[in-house]
C-alpha cells in the first residue's frame, strides 16, 4: 500500500476490511496497518512519528466488540488509539459522523489537537484530494468528498449529541464528568445509530459514580470490558532496584505478572510521588483501583467487607421504595428517621431509616419520590408499627412543613425535638458529627446495616472541591443523611435514657 497514491475508491474498500486479520499481517488488523501508514502522532520526545500500536492499543484492538468499556491506568495511549480509530471509519466510511466527548475543555482541546495533527500529516493528495477539509467550528473537522465529520466537544456542553445520529462515540475519562455524568452519558447513548461503535474510557476515580457504575454492570449490558495496569506501557520502568531488598508484595508481583526489576524501581517510584492515590492513578487490579480513591469520607474498606455478607430483605412495599429486614418485637423501642426532599419526579429522594434504639441495628429503610402529606402519612405509619416509635424528622427546608402535617394531620405523638422544637436541625457542626458517629458505625459494628443501597451510598459520599462532602455527581446521598441523622438522634435519646 502506498499512501500517496490512495483514491476515495480506495479509502472506502478499506473501510469495509478495517477489522479484518489478514495472513499477510501476522495477527495485525488493517486498522494497525492503515493507522500506521497513514497517521502521525506525538512521541513523549516531542517527536512526530508514525502511529504503531503499542501493547495496550494492540490488546485493545483484538479484543474490542461493538460496545467498550476501557479501565486503565495513566497515559497507557487509549485516548489517542480511539481517536485515531475512529478517524480511519470517518475517512473511510461514507456519511460517518463521530463524536469525541472529553471531561473538560483543555482535554476537548488536547483531542482536538490530535486528530488534526492526522489531517495535518495526511499525504498531500488525500489532504487535496478525497479529505479535502471544511471546518464548521473550532472543534469540529468535516470531509465534505466523504460526506463524513469529527467532532470533539465537552462533557460540560448540555446539547453535546443533541440532533445528532452518530455513528463512532468515545467518552473519554468518563469518571472526571462534571454534572449528572450518567444523565448526558444517556443523552449520548440516545444518539447513537443502529449499529455504532462505543468506546467508554477512564482511569478510575474513587467507587459509585457513572463509570464504576458502568465497569460493574458491563457484563449485564453486553459491553466488552478491557483493563489495561501500568505495567503494559514500556516506558514505565526505571533503574533496577536490588533483588535483596524486594518485600513479598513485590516477589509476588514479579512471580504472577512477569514484572522486572526495573518495573518494580518504577513502582516504589510512583508510590512515593503519590502515595495514597498511587493504586488509583497506576492500577494495578480492576478492584482497588476504584478503592484507593483519596476523596471519600467513609472507609471503604469496610462497605466492601459488608456489602460482601449482605442479606435481602424479608418483605418489600411501595414498589421496592420500602424495604423491611427486621419486623418490630414486641417490647423493643425504635427510632424512625427522615430526611424530607420536595417529592417531585426529579433530584433528592425524600428518605427514612428504621433503628433499634438499643443497638442502632437498621430494620427498615424508605427512599422514594414522595413529600408532603404522602410522606407525612408514610413515616407516622412505620413509627406506629415500630412500637410506637420515636419520629426524627429534619427540619430544614421542606421537613418543616411535613413536621406540621405530622404534628397536626396525622397525630403523631412521639416527636423528636431539640430544645423544646419538634425535628432535628441540621447546621454546619451538627452535620460533619452526625457523619463521624456513621463513619465510625461502619467500622466498629458493620453487622448493624442492612441496606445495600444505603452502603452504596456511602461509597459514592465523597469530599467535595468547596470543602465540603456529599453524593459524588450522578450519585445520591438521601439514606446517608437519614442514617446520619437517625444515629445522632439516638445517641441524643440514649443520653437522656441514662440521665
Amino acid at each position: 500500500m502506498c499512501p500517496e497514491e490512495l483514491s476515495q475508491g480506495d479509502l472506502e474498500r478499506f473501510g469495509g476490511i478495517l477489522d479484518q486479520h489478514p495472513v499477510s499481517l501476522r495477527g495485525r488488523t488493517v486498522m494497525m496497518e492503515l493507522a500506521e501508514k497513514l497517521l502521525q502522532v506525538r512521541t513523549r520526545e516531542g517527536r512526530t512519528a508514525p502511529l504503531k500500536a503499542n501493547a495496550a492499543q494492540m490488546k485493545f484492538e483484538r479484543r474490542r466488540g461493538e460496545r467498550n468499556i476501557v479501565l486503565k491506568a495513566r497515559q497507557m495511549g487509549l485516548t489517542t488509539w480511539a481517536a485515531a480509530r475512529f478517524f480511519l471509519k470517518t475517512i473511510t466510511r461514507p456519511g460517518t459522523l463521530t463524536l469525541e466527548v472529553a471531561h473538560s475543555q483543555e482535554a476537548a482541546e488536547e483531542i482536538f489537537r490530535i486528530v488534526h495533527r492526522f489531517v495535518d500529516c495526511l499525504p498531500e493528495k488525500l489532504r487535496e484530494g478525497p479529505l479535502r477539509t471544511s471546518r464548521a467550528n473550532v472543534r469540529q473537522i468535516v470531509f465534505p468528498e466523504m460526506d463524513a465529520q469529527y467532532r470533539v466537544v465537552s462533557a460540560g456542553d448540555r446539547n453535546a449529541g443533541r440532533g445528532l445520529t452518530v455513528q463512532n462515540l468515545h467518552c473519554s475519562e468518563l469518571a472526571r464528568w462534571p454534572g449528572d455524568p450518567a444523565e448526558t452519558l444517556a443523552g449520548l447513548r440516545a444518539a447513537m445509530a443502529p449499529g455504532a461503535e462505543l468506546i467508554l474510557e477512564s482511569t478510575p476515580d474513587g467507587v459509585g459514580g457513572c463509570f464504576h457504575q458502568e465497569w460493574q454492570k458491563a457484563c449485564e449490558t453486553g459491553m466488552v470490558r478491557h483493563f489495561f495496569p501500568w505495567w503494559m506501557e514500556r516506558h514505565y520502568r526505571t533503574l533496577a532496584v536490588d533483588e535483596a531488598s524486594l518485600t513479598c508484595e513485590e516477589r509476588d508481583l514479579m512471580a504472577h505478572r512477569d514484572l522486572s526489576l526495573e518495573q518494580i524501581g518504577y513502582r516504589r517510584q510512583i508510590r512515593a510521588d503519590f502515595r495514597g492515590l498511587a493504586r488509583q492513578e497506576y492500577a494495578e487490579d480492576c478492584e482497588s483501583c476504584f478503592l484507593a480513591s483519596g476523596d471519600s469520607v467513609f472507609e471503604l474498606e469496610a462497605i466492601e467487607k459488608r456489602l460482601a455478607t449482605m442479606t435481602p430483605p424479608v418483605e418489600q412495599r411501595w414498589n421496592g421504595e420500602l424495604e423491611v429486614w427486621l419486623p418490630p418485637i414486641k417490647g423493643k423501642a425504635y427510632l424512625v428517621a427522615v430526611d424530607p426532599a420536595g417529592g417531585g419526579s426529579e433530584g433528592d429522594y425524600s428518605a427514612a431509616q428504621v433503628l433499634e434504639l438499643e443497638t442502632g441495628l437498621q430494620c427498615a429503610e424508605f427512599a422514594g419520590h414522595m413529600g408532603g402529606l404522602e410522606l407525612a402519612r408514610l413515616v407516622t405509619g412505620l413509627a406506629v408499627e415500630y412500637n410506637n416509635a420515636w419520629l426524627v424528622v429534619e427540619r430544614n427546608n421542606h421537613g418543616s412543613g411535613v413536621l406540621a402535617l405530622i404534628e397536626t394531620v396525622c397525630g403523631c405523638g412521639r416527636v423528636y425535638r431539640q430544645s423544646g422544637q419538634a425535628g432535628w436541625l441540621t447546621t454546619s457542626m451538627s452535620r460533619p458529627a452526625a457523619l463521624g458517629r456513621l463513619d465510625a458505625a461502619l467500622v466498629e459494628r458493620p453487622e448493624c446495616f442492612q441496606s445495600r443501597r444505603l452502603l452504596d451510598e456511602c461509597r459514592s459520599f465523597v469530599r467535595l472541591p468547596n470543602g465540603g462532602s456529599g453524593a459524588r455527581p450522578g450519585t445520591h446521598d438521601d439514606r446517608v443523611m437519614a442514617m446520619a441523622i437517625g444515629l445522632g438522634a439516638r445517641a441524643e435519646l440514649v443520653g437522656r435514657a441514662s440521665h
